[in-house]
């Protein structure tokens, strides 16, 4: 009993130093159990990282042009035939050895498309009957593990918002056919939300409002969550880290597999053109002699219109959620801070008197790390350029750009090519296609 009265004494002791009095006054209201929840959310937090970050908000980002400079690449389409195999046989190899491994992040919404429930679940009008992404997806690696002769356990990471309807969904399914003793599922971190003075939200529940800490946590969580042991276990020594959301995303491509093998590298990553000066995507660049992606929203409009000798953009690669680490890599990240980014949203929360508010506009803070700020940990990387059309078919918006409507024509068009270079001998031999 006194233990328990000391950690709440502790616990409002470190409220006040970080002017959170007003969940002081919450807690002097809460019953015995709804105290208890509250004080365990509370002692988890790292109060002094939440008000690191809040005092950030109120700096502006800083891209100093002198120190920044264009990354080199290689063009998938212009290696040269002994090359392409020397990657294809070293990254082959690696698969078929049970090296390698595959994590998907899909802890998000599908609230962008309209959609109630996980992004994963969300399903896409392909040949009519229509295909989830996540199965999508486990017809990619069902493909790889026909071709590969081997099974390449994979990793889902989900968020606490969804993770148990995931669980359900792909459970229902059957997995779509993939051996659920090689589907793990595991979910990220979440940070608190803050409003503009510096509070923490407080939801209706009388608990503290949290959200996920972005793609950038899926290091601390692999981590924490006894995911990287288990690789090791497994002696996985190359993981391949993507989104649930590209419908023609190649989770074992052999070709960037073998080029981070052959380079000696730690990460690897595959990138497109960018469709335009200002498309809204990052792009792959060195900054103080590290790789690094720029958001586009930080990266200033001269330097997003420069072009090279060749007329080509300067900062013209495009990251495309397709990346590739070493186990090793993933050790020391995981270890590491990300730099967080913060993201104004509108957020609804509970007053001192346990009235609701509901905002009309912005309020409050959300904090995320990115999975490419872990780039500026290592030296080099190794980007093999592919083809949008080849590569990437988000499905992100309701409608317009990266919609259901264009991931649905690239995906159908990508697979019709595939029909036809099976057809005459010299494509991939992958993928159910009705």
């Amino acid at each position: 009993m006194n233990n328990r009265m000391d950690k709440t004494q502790d616990i409002i002791e470190t409220l006040k130093i970080y002017n959170q009095e007003h969940i002081i006054k919450l807690l002097n209201k809460l019953d015995d159990t709804q105290k208890e929840k509250l004080i365990k959310q509370i002692d988890k937090i790292d109060f002094h990282q939440i008000m690191e970050l809040y005092d950030n908000t109120k700096k502006e980002v800083e891209i100093k042009e002198n120190k920044i400079e264009s990354i080199k690449y290689l063009d998938k389409e212009k290696l040269s035939k002994i090359q392409k195999e020397e990657f294809d046989i070293a990254g082959e190899t690696a698969i078929r050895n049970g090296e390698y491994a595959v994590v998907t992040m899909a802890g998000g919404q599908g609230t962008r498309l309209g959609h109630t429930g996980p992004k994963g679940t969300f399903k896409l009008d392909v040949y009519g009957k229509g295909k989830y992404l996540f199965e999508i997806l486990a017809e990619n690696l069902k493909d790889a593990n026909k071709e590969y002769e081997t099974t390449i356990p994979w990793y889902i990471m989900t968020s606490k918002e969804n993770h148990n309807e995931t669980e359900e969904f792909l459970e229902k399914n059957n997995y779509f056919g993939y051996p659920n003793e090689f589907v793990t599922l595991f979910m990220q971190g979440e940070l608190p939300l803050i409003d503009t003075n510096g509070k923490i939200l407080i939801g209706k529940d009388n608990r503290i409002k949290e959200a996920s800490d972005g793609n950038g946590g899926v290091f601390s969580s692999l981590r924490t969550s006894g995911m990287l042991s288990n690789m090791k276990e497994r002696n996985i020594k190359w993981v391949f880290i993507g989104g649930v959301d590209n419908a023609i995303l190649k989770m074992a491509d052999t070709t960037l597999l073998g080029m981070a093998i052959s380079e000696g590298v730690q990460i690897a990553s595959k990138s497109v053109v960018k469709a335009n000066p200002h498309e809204r995507v990052g792009v792959f660049c060195k900054m103080n002699g590290h790789p690094k992606v720029i958001e586009y929203s930080e990266l200033p409009e001269k330097m997003a219109e420069e072009v090279d000798d060749n007329g080509e953009l300067k900062y013209g690669e495009s990251h495309i959620m397709c990346n590739l680490f070493s186990i090793e890599a993933i050790e020391k990240v995981s270890k590491e801070y990300l730099m967080y980014h913060s993201a104004f949203k509108k957020n609804s929360y509970i007053d001192e008197n346990g009235k609701e508010i509901v905002p009309n506009e912005p309020n409050s803070y959300k904090f995320e790390s990115f999975i490419f700020d872990s780039f500026e940990f290592f030296d080099d990387i190794a980007i093999l350029r592919g083809k949008r059309e080849d590569d990437f078919a988000p499905v992100k918006n309701r409608e317009g750009v990266d919609s259901p409507k264009t991931a649905k024509e690239l995906y159908e068009k990508y697979w019709e090519r595939q029909k036809k270079d099976v057809a005459i001998g010299s494509g991939f031999k992958w993928q159910t296609m009705v």
